[in-house]
């Protein structure tokens, strides 16, 4: 069973989500919250395995919930899927950064939310390749100031590349390709340096690989 947490600012989009969560025989929609204050609590309270988290919501936005979620100890195991209007936006890049585990438009398909949250649910990241260079062109168009490179010593060469590979927005299936591997090799050294890093999934190894600078962005 997975458990899910609404948050939006809007019953009405609460009321949909629910209705189409409680369908399902394995989601289970264990609370809601109207602001990202609520969220933050919520989470902390029922320790959901889903956050559906709206983005522009009244007191704390749903990033600074998602922030506080990702920086809580006790919450390892909570990922937040980050709600938009607005697809590829400023916002989510920022969830992002603050530990989303990926994002999905409202006026998504009702199967795509449900693949959505199983997706994150099992620790995947909700950004598919194609997703993945969309976002790397966002950085190349707007960075995020640069941070040191620390953590990067505690990789293995071979993890530095498959990081790298990973950040360009390859696939498993594509490493493996590329590197003469098998996809689960990829995967596991990917996993590996996930782990080292302390990144909460695939997501956050492609911020942590453009802001360590590990990975340059190529200009066009």
């Amino acid at each position: 069973m997975i458990r899910v947490l609404l948050a939006d600012d809007q019953p009405l989009m609460r009321a949909g989500f629910r209705a189409l969560l409680d369908a399902e025989e394995d989601v289970e929609v264990v609370g809601e919250a109207a602001d990202g204050l609520a969220a933050a609590r919520q989470a902390r309270l029922l320790r959901p395995d889903v956050v559906l988290m709206d983005v522009q919501m009244p007191g704390l936005d749903g990033i600074e919930a998602t922030r506080r979620i990702a920086a809580d100890p006790g919450l390892a195991a909570v990922r937040v899927v980050i709600l938009t209007n607005y697809g590829l936006d400023a916002y989510v890049f920022a969830a992002l950064r603050a530990g989303a585990s990926g994002f999905l438009l409202k006026d998504a398909d009702p199967a795509d939310l449900l693949q959505a949250i199983a997706v994150v649910a099992r620790g995947d990241a909700l950004l598919a390749p194609a997703v993945t260079r969309h976002l790397i062109s966002e950085f190349v168009a707007s960075p995020a100031p640069a941070e040191p490179a620390a953590g990067r010593e505690v990789l293995t060469a071979r993890e530095q590349e498959i990081v790298g590979l990973v950040a360009r927005g390859l696939s498993n299936e594509e490493i493996a390709e590329r590197m003469v591997i098998s996809p689960l090799t990829a995967k596991t050294h990917a996993n590996r340096a996930m782990m080292k890093l302390h990144c909460r999934d695939r997501a956050q190894l492609v911020v942590w690989a453009y802001e360590s600078g590990l990975v340059v962005p190529r200009r066009k």
